[in-house]
């Protein structure tokens, strides 16, 4: 049985934003170009069971250049999260920002 299958397993609400719209925000990070980065960034995504709809990587001499996108998350919870990035030890720099929700946006 995987994690989808659990009965208990559900997203986990922002208790703090409950109220709050969710937007779509974009995470952009520097990494050491070492083996372990890209797993423990992702990992930090993982253990919310939340999955990006987006995630771009490029290696830029000694550093990983990470672009992450994801949909569903308050604004606060994104700011959460980009702080945990930014403790990771591996991590150099890490940028939040809200892109605007294009749903619903009718083409004329």
């Amino acid at each position: 049985m995987n994690a989808l299958e659990r009965p208990d397993t559900l997203p986990r609400s922002d208790v703090w934003a409950a109220s709050a719209a969710h937007s779509h925000v974009r995470y952009q990070l520097q990494a050491e170009a070492e083996p372990d980065s890209l797993c423990r960034v992702l990992n930090l995504f993982a253990m919310q069971f939340l999955t990006p709809n987006s995630v771009q990587m490029r290696q830029q001499g000694d550093w990983l250049e990470l672009e992450i996108g994801i949909d569903g998350l308050s604004w606060h919870r994104a700011e959460v999260i980009a702080q945990k990035l930014r403790n990771l030890v591996c991590v150099g720099q890490v940028e939040l920002s809200n892109l605007p929700q294009l749903q619903g946006v009718a083409a004329g």
